[in-house]
């Protein structure tokens, strides 16, 4: 338990440390607390064996008492069968025989109560051996945590990264990317802005309703953000592909009401045109 805490002490000093070295530093950093973890599991290892080794004499032990219990046992049973049978016996063989049984029976409570202490001892055994077992796994849990927000770059890195990613075309890492950053910095300006690009790649793909979803979510969390106006204009694309036409339809106009000078407003009046839908009225005033 001591060579625990100490390693916990050396990965919260580390991490703590690793927060004001350079890049090389910190990976040396992960490197080391990653070997602490592995020193961790291996001493869960070795007390696991050390006490499969003990519980393995305990139930040794256990069963020797049993055997012993049962020939003891049938001792007793012998012995008041002779009894009975020898009841006419003189006084003097007959107290022999009671003082035998007493014996034997002191024998057998005996042994009862060594078993009942050997069986607290093999439950107490197993109660720590969990508990230890839980407060590596829980440690070994916080350490790969603390590693993988040391691994975050800064949001600007990141979400940089993102951005190239997506207008160079690389899906699988600009989606990583826009998400990695939604998840580590959910409440900055930029936030918005991977969000929508998130819907503009399962817009792509084909998944409109994931789609729909992901501009409904700038919408809500970012609505005077720098792309509200696409976020909607793109959701009545969305909906009108999933056959949402209506839907599709009133978003468009909501557009065309809300930024009527803007070029979201232009397109929405285009895609309005192109369905039959007149926009006149859509364009006449602004919404509140």
């Amino acid at each position: 338990m001591r060579n625990l805490r100490s390693a916990f002490f050396v990965a919260i000093l580390a991490i703590a440390v690793a927060g004001t070295r350079p890049a090389w530093a910190v990976n040396r950093e992960i490197v080391e607390l990653q070997t602490q973890v592995q020193q961790l599991s291996d001493q869960v290892t070795t007390l696991k064996q050390s006490l499969d080794e003990r519980m393995g004499v305990l139930k040794n032990l256990m069963d020797q008492n049993t055997d012993s219990i049962n020939k003891v046992t049938s001792a007793v049973t012998n012995i008041q069968t002779n009894l009975q049978k020898e009841q006419s016996d003189t006084s003097n063989h007959v107290d022999q025989l009671s003082g035998q049984l007493q014996s034997l029976n002191d024998s057998l409570d005996e042994l009862k109560a060594r078993l009942g202490k050997v069986t607290k001892q093999l439950e107490d055994m197993q109660t720590t051996q969990q508990s230890l077992a839980a407060q590596a796994s829980q440690q070994a849990q916080t350490t790969q945590q603390q590693q993988a927000q040391l691994a975050v770059p800064p949001p600007d890195v990141l979400y940089n990264n993102a951005l190239r990613d997506y207008t160079g075309g690389n899906v699988d890492l600009a989606k990583t990317g826009f998400s990695d950053y939604v998840k580590n910095y959910p409440n900055t300006d930029l936030a918005g802005n991977a969000y929508f690009y998130l819907a503009e790649l399962d817009f792509r793909s084909g998944n409109y309703p994931q789609a729909i979803k992901g501009y409904d979510q700038v919408l809500q969390t970012f609505p005077d953000g720098n792309k509200a106006a696409s976020a909607e204009l793109k959701k009545g694309f969305a909906q009108i592909e999933a056959g949402q036409k209506d839907a599709g339809i009133a978003s468009l106009k909501h557009v065309v009401q809300r930024y009527p000078r803007s070029n979201e407003a232009m397109q929405a009046k285009d895609r309005l045109r192109k369905l039959g839908v007149s926009t006149a009225s859509a364009g006449g005033r602004r919404a509140n």
